[in-house]
C-alpha cells in the first residue's frame, strides 16, 4: 500500500469549516499585535482551560482560537460560550502564529485578552472587537 505524501508539502492547511468567524490576514495581524501587547500588560490568559475561566468570571474582552488546533472540538464550548456572555471570539490559522504573539514557545490553541482598569490597551481593544463583530454579521 503506497503512503500517501500530500501532507507533507507544506501549502495552506485546509481550514476546518466549524473554525467560524476565521480571521483575513490583515485582521489576524492586528490581533496577533494586540495580543503581544495584551501580553505585555499583564492582560492575558493562555490555553483553553485559561480563556474558559475568564469567560466565567466576566473578565474576557475577547477570546482568539486557532483554527489548527488538533482536534479542533477541544476548544469548541468556547465560541458557546462567548455567545452566552456575549463576549466576541476569532480564529486565526496558526496556533504557532498564536503561541509566538503570546510570548512562549509552544503553540497556543486559545487565549483571553482580559479586562483592565485604565487599560492603555483599551482603543486597540475596542476596534479589535469592533472588526470580530463584523466578522459575525
Amino acid at each position: 500500500m503506497k503512503k500517501d505524501r500530500r501532507h507533507l508539502i507544506p501549502t495552506d492547511p485546509e481550514v476546518n469549516p466549524k473554525a467560524y468567524p476565521l480571521a483575513d490576514a490583515t485582521l489576524t495581524k492586528t490581533i496577533l499585535d494586540l495580543v503581544q501587547q495584551a501580553s505585555n500588560y499583564k492582560q492575558l490568559r493562555k490555553g483553553a482551560n485559561e480563556a474558559t475561566k475568564t469567560l466565567n468570571r466576566g473578565i474576557a474582552e475577547f477570546i482568539v482560537m486557532a483554527a489548527d488546533a488538533e482536534p479542533l472540538e477541544i476548544i469548541l464550548h468556547l465560541p458557546l460560550l462567548c455567545e452566552d456572555k456575549n463576549v466576541p471570539y476569532v480564529f486565526v490559522r496558526s496556533k504557532q502564529a498564536l503561541g509566538r504573539a503570546c510570548g512562549v514557545s509552544r503553540p497556543v490553541i486559545a487565549t483571553s485578552v482580559t479586562v483592565k482598569e485604565g487599560s492603555q490597551l483599551k482603543p486597540q481593544i475596542q476596534s479589535v472587537q469592533m472588526a470580530i463583530e463584523r466578522l459575525l454579521v
